[in-house]
């Protein structure tokens, strides 16, 4: 019984190793956090869309909101990372990059654990070596959860505003970043005056990216 317990743990750390170089090239059928939803009966807008049909805006947003290092880490962000372990909270937070947020909702789960960390860390250096980052940032764009059962940019920009992802303003892109660190909770056609305020931040930095984003050139 422990053998066969062990083996099925095994299979299960290996797995995603298995799979990132097959995404290289295939799209993710479904995340992990995706499966889970629709377990528990969540209706899904989901329509995958290369990188080239999500307008730039989105892209420098999100790059400047969720990871400014993007380009120029190998995935993860070791100063941030030491900063919190350093700083000895119980539940880790911060200095998730996208590589590490990717593996989060591409093959874990979502609650915080030093387990889940422990899992993201080598996973995001693994997919990063293997990932281009303009790869990294599309299957990012395409899983992450913006709204309850609502995964993928294009999806995101026809619900909340009606358009497809290549359509969106540098205002409507600047909100939806605002909503990804919570967003189930914040609605990007509608928000609120702290959701706006962190909105306006994000346009103002994602119009200066520069070389921020050149690794997506």
């Amino acid at each position: 019984m422990l053998k066969a317990i062990l083996a099925l743990v095994v299979a299960a750390l290996a797995l995603p190793v298995i799979l990132v170089p097959v995404y290289a090239v295939v799209p993710p059928p479904f995340s992990t956090l995706e499966l889970w939803q629709r377990i528990n009966g969540v209706p899904i807008e989901k329509r995958w869309v290369p990188l080239d049909d999500i307008a730039p805006v989105l892209t420098h947003a999100v790059i400047m909101s969720e990871d400014g290092q993007f380009c120029f880490h190998r995935g993860i962000d070791v100063r941030e990372l030491r900063a919190v372990l350093e700083a000895g909270s119980e539940r880790p937070r911060g200095a998730s990059t996208i590589p590490m947020q990717t593996a989060k909702n591409l093959f874990l789960w979502p609650s915080r654990s030093y387990l889940r960390k422990a899992l993201e860390v080598p996973l995001a250096i693994w997919m990063d070596f293997v990932w281009s980052k303009r790869r990294m940032l599309e299957i990012y764009l395409n899983i992450v959860e913006w709204g309850p059962g609502v995964f993928g940019a294009d999806a995101a920009a026809r619900h909340w505003f009606g358009v497809p992802a290549a359509q969106l303003s540098r205002a409507q892109a600047a909100r939806l970043a605002a909503a990804l660190p919570n967003p189930h909770l914040r609605n990007p056609a509608r928000p609120g005056p702290g959701t706006q305020r962190v909105a306006g931040i994000i346009e103002r930095r994602a119009a200066q990216a520069g070389a921020y984003v050149r690794c997506l050139d």
